[in-house]
């Protein structure tokens, strides 16, 4: 009995060791978040979403970072690396080519099709679908999370790398570190240069360039807000917050082209993962810990949509088993949303008439 319970003690201490102790490759850096907003007034919990349509289901898996082009034709990236265009109800796929990687935000633009992709950087596709750039670093730093793109009227293309540490197979590393190692760069087709205009963001996700091009709009996801670069006027150079503490994560955002931005949220805020991020050290403990008790999202569709103040002007949600989550991009065209997401079996789009 006494050399059970040794080795039940030695055990034990071994655990507990491993829990304190074992090295991590992630340096936390403490942040306290703001309380949370409840889900209530302009973030009211509803079942607007519950109606989606689901489009392509079982064609492959994670549509994301969708892309419209004058047609109305469908443009997603899979996980498996396959970037497929459809008609505008997910007939008829046409695979346009396979990255190798996994593609993550689209944008059609200059007679071709920009691609940010995850692990090969920022891709244009041309209208012979030959890949025609391929942009892998900035200012000798190498791209390891490249996120999602736009592209301005003028053709300079404005794309995010979430982080210069860890990649997409190690999200919650980053997450966990919260070490600000993102940015918003821009990219110059006619002269090959890329420039960064923002270092040092918390997971920099979606981006979406504003009307008249005076400014561009990106994510910081891991900090639940969007920032607002300015690109024209007295505060050309500048950043400033655009909408803070959302109650949830921000994914890829997008320009309706008129009076309203759409940003997808891949989850509401998740308490237990707030309550940590003051604690670098606990941070550590939950980094060592299995993957299946770290913090989870929970399945919750949500789509906010936002007036050029950033105020909300629209709130879309969905929550339960059936719910088409996590949404991780949404894109206008006419009176339909088309919703992308980063583990969904298909696409999804929602009609907004009568508006939200």
């Amino acid at each position: 009995m006494k050399t059970m319970l040794h080795a039940l003690l030695a055990l034990l201490g071994l655990g507990a060791a491993y829990l304190l102790l074992w090295p991590v490759p992630i340096e936390p850096a403490a942040w306290t978040p703001p309380a949370a907003p409840a889900l209530e007034g302009p973030y009211a919990a509803n079942d607007r979403l519950a109606s989606v349509q689901r489009l392509a289901p079982g064609y492959g898996h994670g549509p994301e970072g969708l892309a419209l082009d004058a047609a109305g034709n469908v443009f997603a990236g899979y996980a498996d690396g396959r970037v497929v265009r459809f008609d505008a109800d997910g007939a008829n796929p046409v695979e346009l080519l396979n990255t190798g990687g996994r593609p993550l935000g689209a944008c059609v633009r200059g007679g071709g099709l920009w691609i940010a992709d995850a692990w090969k950087g920022l891709l244009f596709l041309g209208p012979d679908n030959r890949v025609a750039a391929a942009i892998a670093e900035a200012d000798g730093v190498p791209f390891r999370f490249t996120d999602d793109v736009d592209v301005a009227g003028d053709g300079a293309v404005y794309f995010t790398d979430a982080s210069s540490r860890f990649g997409i197979d190690a999200t919650m590393a980053d997450f966990l570190e919260h070490g600000g190692t993102g940015r918003l760069l821009r990219y110059d087709p006619a002269t090959r240069e890329v420039r960064t205009l923002l270092a040092g963001l918390h997971f920099p996700n979606g981006v979406a360039v504003g009307p008249d091009d005076a400014y561009v709009l990106v994510n910081e996801t891991a900090e639940y807000r969007v920032l607002r670069y300015w690109l024209k006027g007295g505060k050309a150079g500048t950043a400033e917050p655009f909408i803070e503490n959302l109650p949830g994560f921000p994914d890829n955002l997008s320009f309706n082209g008129r009076d309203r931005f759409w940003v997808a949220l891949y989850a509401p805020r998740a308490a237990d993962l707030d309550r940590l991020l003051p604690q670098p050290f606990l941070r550590k403990v939950v980094f060592r810990l299995p993957a299946f008790v770290q913090p989870k999202p929970v399945k919750h569709g949500f789509v906010l949509g936002l007036g050029l103040d950033g105020t909300v002007t629209a709130n879309l949600q969905h929550v339960g088993a059936d719910a088409y989550a996590p949404i991780t991009s949404v894109e206008q065209f006419g009176d339909v949303l088309y919703l992308g997401s980063l583990t969904e079996p298909a696409m999804a789009r929602f009609r907004l008439s009568p508006a939200p």
